[in-house]
């Protein structure tokens, strides 16, 4: 049975930092693109950035850039978001999700994870 866990996520101020994490069970991990989308209330889920089966290439979209940071440790089956400079419009439910594919779409992911909430206020 294949569990994705993420951990991490909480209430801060504007221009703090937060580690997500989360850890996986029941999967080849590092044959797997590990990513993380996330989605605030009345919007869709949006993509924020993914890491290859062995982590050499990553990927972010253009708000995060330079402030998130995602790597994995295959050793322990469990891939990370590091969130540096956070504002408001960070706040979201975070979710950690698996693909075969090095893609951006959700629909790319066969398997997530419940979210951990993260709000930020100003």
């Amino acid at each position: 049975q294949v569990q994705l866990v993420e951990s991490g996520g909480g209430l801060v101020q504007t221009g703090d930092s937060l580690r997500l994490s989360c850890a996986t069970s029941g999967l080849a991990f590092s044959r797997y693109v590990m990513a993380w989308f996330r989605q605030a209330p009345g919007k869709e889920r949006e993509f924020v950035a993914r890491i290859s089966g062995s982590g050499g290439v990553t990927y972010y979209v253009d708000s995060v850039k330079g402030r998130f940071t995602i790597s994995r440790d295959n050793a322990k089956n469990t891939v990370y978001l590091q969130m540096d400079t956070l504002n408001s419009e960070d706040t979201a439910v975070y979710y950690c999700a698996a693909s075969m594919t090095f893609s951006v779409r959700p629909t790319s992911y066969a398997y997530w994870g419940q979210g951990t909430q993260v709000a930020v206020s100003s």
